[in-house]
């Protein structure tokens, strides 16, 4: 099994993930590691300071790492099945020629050396980024020395990449399992609902059809749709609020990761919604729709899930802090009071518009560029 160079793009975006995961947790675990271990040293009037920080490096790796984890495994699974979904005909090939379906899926370990490099680069930055990181989080009253340990390099490394290579062929082997006729002939399972509107059950419009049967095609697209929007709500929102609440340098980290999380998987999306759609795209074209028609066919139905992921981003980001504020750093009076910025709040909305409009150009002027006969001649 050959993995092309567009291939390899979109494994690409699993490494910003998995690098963005394992940057974060790398330096809030090893200050935890670090902090735990001068906890004799600690004077009673640093106390309240010493068990929030504690509690920060816990909320923080157990909120964020987690819950990107949560979305590497997402992305891995996706992947895995848009890889045997687009290959079908090679994978039946291979299957008609003897190979198991467990043969087949051993191959698919590439996936977890993704995850092996975004483990690896995200903790190698993670300890250079690590003396800034520090001396905002002592905040000049409590000072932690850094230390090297080797059991983060295993469990933040080389354990997940044994974790997704395994889930990886696994999930591919129950992919696989299908007869080899349908493989050979390129058929992907799929089941659209017809939808009917009103009493006399007369068809919707085509381009709201068309835009419905797209999202009920391409289900899982709505998600990673979402999940863009919310990093750049709540990264971009978080980060602009770190200022008064630890450094310039933990903002400005927070922001830059929740920027290149957002395009990434937004470019992920993005581009297998186009691969996918193509063939539609062109005849609708031949019929005489606009492409402002075509696009809207193509991008309708996800723009309410671009809406609803910075929506919870807000929320998100706002919860996070207060906790953060509120429980975690409750009674140090060197951390300000949190209240929700309104003013960052609608400037990151109005970014947000900007940015996700410019993409849906971008996408659409490249739809424009499709030819009938160069997709007649793919299929």
């Amino acid at each position: 099994m050959v993995i092309s160079f567009k291939d390899g793009l979109k494994l690409f975006g699993i490494i910003i993930v998995v690098f963005c995961a394992v940057f974060v947790c790398t330096f809030f675990l090893n200050f935890y590691l670090d902090a735990v271990a001068i906890e004799d040293t600690v004077l009673p009037e640093q106390r309240a300071l010493y068990d929030a920080q504690i509690a920060t490096a816990k909320v923080v790796c157990g909120i964020s790492g987690g819950f990107l984890a949560l979305i590497a495994v997402v992305m891995v699974v996706f992947y895995v099945k848009l890889y045997v979904d687009g290959h079908m005909r090679q994978l039946g090939i291979m299957k008609a020629m003897g190979w198991t379906d467990g043969e087949i899926a051993l191959r698919f370990w590439v996936f977890g050396l993704s995850v092996f490099i975004g483990a690896a680069l995200g903790f190698g930055a993670g300890h250079i980024a690590m003396p800034f990181i520090y001396d905002g989080l002592t905040l000049d009253t409590l000072t932690i020395q850094i230390h090297f340990h080797a059991i983060l390099l295993i469990l933040l490394v080389i354990v997940p990449a044994a974790v997704y290579s395994l889930l990886a062929c696994g999930y591919a082997y129950l992919a696989l399992r299908r007869p080899v006729n349908d493989m050979l002939k390129g058929r992907v399972e799929s089941k659209i609902k017809k939808r009917r509107n009103g009493k006399e059950g007369k068809e919707r419009d085509f381009l709201l059809e068309m835009s419905l049967k797209t999202l009920g095609g391409r289900k899982s697209l709505a998600f990673f749709v979402a999940f863009a929007c919310f990093c750049f709500s709540a990264m971009v929102q978080m980060g602009a609020s770190m200022e008064d609440l630890a450094s310039v340098t933990m903002g400005i980290i927070i922001l830059v990761i929740g920027v290149v999380l957002a395009v990434t998987t937004m470019f992920m999306a993005v581009t297998s919604l186009v691969r996918s759609n193509l063939k539609n795209v062109s005849m609708m074209k031949v019929f005489g729709y606009s492409m402002k028609e075509c696009a809207l066919s193509v991008f309708g139905g996800y723009v309410p899930f671009a809406f609803l992921g910075f929506a919870v981003g807000t929320g998100y980001q706002f919860v996070l802090l207060s906790i953060m504020v509120n429980l975690v750093y409750k009674g140090v009076g060197t951390v300000p009071e949190y209240n929700f910025n309104v003013p960052v709040f609608f400037i990151t909305l109005a970014c947000f518009i900007v940015l996700y409009g410019a993409v849906m150009a971008v996408y659409t002027f490249r739809l424009s560029k499709v030819s009938v006969k160069e997709v007649m001649l793919e299929s």
